[in-house]
């Protein structure tokens, strides 16, 4: 695979630092077989200010995962040892919603969706500007620790039938039962709950949730299914998230939870 085009000149270079400095340095582990892409992908992120650990094989990745917690995981889906999405599954099962951002190859949607299912947070398509990758990274990290969009990230608990949401804790309940969410599945559940009973479309969503004017809006629909399987009773008859066919979706609260 040719390495990802290298943007050049005053314009890339002040774009190469725009990662805020006021806290500590985020923790970002690229996992990428290739050492030419990892080399420019952990370039562009050191100078944007992240601090960076590379490795090259899955059984690697989920082995630093989990003696070094990053806060986000920059993961190449076609890894020796173990694939990306194995890689992904095994350090969502170890515990606490890491990010990741998925490299995947131009044209396999088949792979970015199968990706987005086992938790990835965005993907980008390769080849890739490396600029790109490192907006994205803080793009998925704003949402960790405050609002990267219109929504706020503080407030009081954000409550609709058995939902409970902390947006300063960032935790989100189910009759009092904690949920495992992922930092977009989160944002996007704070979105609805802000607006029930209002239509709204993926391209909508895309631009207030994801924070993207445009993007493949399979990203949308695959986080809506992942979300009904969490706060749903039965996520095959949905009746929190409503499909409102050629629209979008609406979020309607019911009074009283159904007996599940």
């Amino acid at each position: 695979m040719p390495p990802p085009p290298v943007a050049t000149g005053a314009r890339g270079a002040r774009l190469d630092t725009v990662t805020t400095r006021a806290h500590a340095p985020r923790r970002v582990l690229v996992v990428d077989d290739d050492p030419t892409v990892a080399e420019v992908v952990a370039g562009y992120l050191d100078r944007a200010g992240f601090t960076v650990d590379r490795v090259a094989d899955g059984p690697s990745a989920v082995a630093r995962a989990a003696a070094v917690r990053p806060d986000l995981v920059v993961l190449d889906l076609m890894l020796p040892g173990i694939d990306g999405l194995e890689v992904c599954r095994r350090i969502r099962a170890a515990g606490g919603p890491v990010p990741v951002v998925m490299l995947t190859a131009r044209g396999d949607e088949d792979d970015r969706i199968l990706g987005l299912e086992v938790g990835a947070d965005d993907y980008v398509t390769k080849p890739f500007s490396p600029r790109e990758l490192v907006l994205r990274v803080e793009s998925v990290l704003r949402r960790t620790g405050g609002p990267a969009g219109p929504e706020p990230a503080a407030g009081p608990w954000l409550h609709a039938g058995p939902l409970a949401l902390d947006p300063a804790a960032r935790r989100a309940t189910r009759d009092g039962a904690e949920l495992a969410l992922t930092i977009r599945e989160f944002d996007l559940l704070g979105f609805f709950l802000r607006h029930p009973g209002r239509v709204v479309g993926r391209e909508e969503l895309m631009h207030r949730v994801w924070g993207w004017e445009f993007g493949d809006l399979s990203t949308v629909t695959v986080h809506v299914r992942r979300l009904r399987e969490k706060v749903e009773y039965d996520p095959a008859r949905p009746q929190l998230i409503s499909t409102v066919w050629g629209v979008g979706y609406r979020f309607d609260a019911p009074r009283e939870a159904p007996d599940a």
